[in-house]
């Protein structure tokens, strides 16, 4: 089988190194939660081995290359509608995986942020993700508030999942290398099924928030809330990176009884 050609436009860069790719299946908590499991841009399946294998999983593989598909078409012809040719960011998980499931990949790092958000509108069907991404966005994600990687992806990933840094990954191991270092994230779901506050208005809240994250929450906030409504909570003296998820939801019950 003629090898696949990584393509620049769809941020292909494919893993080589088979005792790393072992290390990212293994970091998979499957347990009682989950059957199911969906790989993202499998590529020439470098992970789909290893997840194959294992026999309590039943494995679904996404590539929106046509290239990429047809070569594993070839060399998976069991899987048959298991292997989908289609776009991750459009898929219908409720139409395709019949109860909770995973998602896995070294995903593209030129649309890693909608991948994520695209499982954050899933987190009711996706208990587990364990993902390459970035270094910097994987690092952003795990990170705690008080840096300033800690951002509007850390808050709403946190808000529904516990996120671990695992391992780095140097940009030899991948063909083209990356011209950035690479890193495993793993993400589980918690226990929380809705926020206790208006949701639409905490991610309003965290958005405003971090869009103007030098100034305080007195000021990055008046276009949601007027200044004079916002009273003498010492939260909006504080920016926005020094508020943990539990301290936007106290945030948006302020500000959703002020307004």
């Amino acid at each position: 089988m003629s090898l696949v050609k990584a393509k620049k436009h769809l941020g292909q860069h494919f893993l080589t190194d088979k005792n790393i790719a072992e290390k990212i299946v293994n970091s998979l908590q499957s347990g009682e939660k989950y059957h199911q499991v969906l790989e993202v841009g499998p590529g020439m399946g470098i992970l789909s081995d290893f997840l194959l294998s294992n026999k309590n999983l039943e494995t679904f593989l996404v590539d929106i290359d046509t290239e990429s598909f047809d070569y594993l078409k070839k060399r998976y012809p069991d899987l048959g509608s298991r292997l989908i040719n289609a776009d991750f960011l459009q898929m219908d998980f409720k139409e395709i995986f019949s109860s909770k499931m995973a998602v896995i990949g070294n995903f593209p790092y030129n649309i890693s942020s909608q991948i994520l958000f695209k499982i954050l509108e899933n987190r009711d069907q996706v208990v587990e993700v364990v993902g390459m991404f970035q270094k910097e966005v994987a690092q952003r994600c795990a990170e705690k508030p008080g840096t300033k990687e800690y951002g509007i992806l850390s808050v709403f990933l946190q808000a529904f999942y516990k996120v671990e840094y695992l391992f780095m990954v140097k940009p030899g191991v991948f063909n083209p290398p990356p011209k950035v270092n690479s890193a495993v994230i793993r993400l589980t779901r918690n226990e929380v099924e809705k926020l206790d506050c208006d949701e639409k208005l905490f991610w309003q809240v965290v958005k405003a928030g971090f869009n103007q994250r030098r100034k305080t929450l007195r000021n990055a906030l008046s276009s949601i809330i007027n200044k004079d409504n916002m009273g003498d909570d010492p939260l909006f003296d504080l920016r926005a990176e020094r508020l943990a998820v539990t301290d936007f939801v106290k945030l948006t019950n302020l500000i959703s009884f002020k307004r």
